[in-house]
């Protein structure tokens, strides 16, 4: 019974945990699809919705139950994402999870200038202390977010200035976790810095952007104060706002610069880059 499968894949509802979904379901991988509403989990060979939430220790658990293998998505953000993390992690050590393969994120350290950052590092100190196996894929920012990054009027705002970042597409990711999850005995205690193959400015992505979309995209460098302010008009709080101005402050810091090849070395092809991420999913 898929129910009863040793492979266990949250985040299935979303963007790249559905990748994920799909891609082992076609590799003919048995899962369970840990969801908080069954009604919106994908419908795939092999594959059993079982409801769970990050911050319900007593149903995260009974849902891992025989979990042998566990791919964790992060929680979306949220103020108390790293306690949800916290808890979700121990329910997974209790259940008798054996081996968890986590999406953190790239550079992830306890003083990450991405505020984010942090809470993705306190989540793999977690895992590395549960005493179970792990895999940590340390996911770049993504190269499908940069296109949403421009306003109404086309402009790209914050303080980047001119530092660069390796985005990564998240279909390479996913290719990436799926090697990972078919053979997880290979990668115990490993930790992947995913990337693309190519160090852009904003400058430089404005440019790709107006190429592979049709519409005029510039960048326009913020101060700090000038950051919060644009953003303030959206009402939202502030750990929220801090994340999203830290986002180009982290970029500017050179947190996010520097191609590695792990999505080379895991999925045995290049990773897309920008002008071939836009041709191919034709986005705005």
């Amino acid at each position: 019974m898929a129910a009863a499968a040793e492979l266990a894949v949250t985040g299935s509802t979303g963007y790249l945990g559905g990748l994920v979904a799909r891609e082992l379901a076609a590799a003919g991988s048995p899962q369970r699809l840990l969801v908080r509403d069954p009604g919106r989990a994908p419908e795939l060979e092999g594959a059993v919705p079982v409801v769970f939430a990050y911050a319900d220790p007593v149903r995260a658990e009974a849902a891992l139950q025989g979990v042998k293998i566990l791919f964790m998505v992060s929680a979306a953000e949220a103020e108390d994402r790293r306690q949800q993390h916290y808890t979700f992690v121990d329910a997974a050590a209790a259940a008798g999870v054996q081996h968890i393969v986590y999406t953190s994120f790239f550079g992830a350290a306890p003083d990450s200038v991405f505020t984010l950052g942090r809470d993705h590092y306190a989540t793999e100190e977690r895992i590395r202390a549960s005493g179970m196996d792990y895999t940590f894929l340390r996911d770049n920012f993504y190269l499908d977010f940069l296109p949403l990054l421009a306003g109404e009027d086309g402009v790209i705002r914050g303080p980047a200035g001119d530092g660069v970042v390796a985005a990564v597409a998240r279909a390479d990711v996913a290719r990436a976790a799926v090697t990972v999850l078919r053979d997880p005995a290979l990668h115990v205690g490993r930790s992947y810095d995913l990337t693309g193959p190519e160090d852009l400015s904003l400058t430089q992505a404005a440019e790709l952007l107006t190429a592979g979309t049709g519409r005029i995209i510039t960048f326009r460098n913020e101060t700090l104060e000038e950051a919060h302010a644009s953003r303030a008009p959206y009402g939202a709080p502030p750990w929220q706002v801090d994340a999203w101005v830290s986002t180009y402050t982290a970029i500017a810091a050179g947190e996010l610069a520097g191609p590695t090849s792990a999505v080379h070395e895991l999925t045995g092809r290049e990773p897309l880059d920008l002008a071939q991420f836009l041709a191919e999913s034709h986005t705005i």
